[in-house]
Formats: C-alpha cells, structure tokens, sequence
C-alpha cells in the first residue's frame, strides 16, 4: 500500500468518526449518514471501503 492510499484510508476513517458522532449527537439523521457515507466512499476511495457495511 503506498502512502497515498494510507491518506486515503486515513482521512476516511477521519471523515467517518465525525460523521457517526454527528449521527450519534443527534445533529443528522440516518439516512444523512448514508448519504454521506457514500460521497466519503466517492471522494476518499478507501479500499477497505468494499468491505464495510453501510448503516442502512
């Protein structure tokens, strides 16, 4: 794995734990989180991504 897709990894990884505290918090509803959970997927293309499961 290079260091590009570490970043990668990283920042969605990063870009998820704001996501599920603001669902958490009450600040956004599920189906925000699921929507914001693909554009994560879109804009960081995780690898581990295909994996994951979506909340929904």
């Amino acid at each position: 794995m290079t260091q590009e897709q570490l970043q990668r990894e990283y920042d969605y990884f990063m870009a998820e734990k704001i996501t599920k505290s603001m669902l958490k918090n009450g600040l956004i509803t599920e189906d925000e989180f699921n929507k914001i959970t693909l554009l994560n997927r879109q804009t960081f293309s995780p690898n581990l991504a295909q994996i994951m499961p979506t909340n929904g």
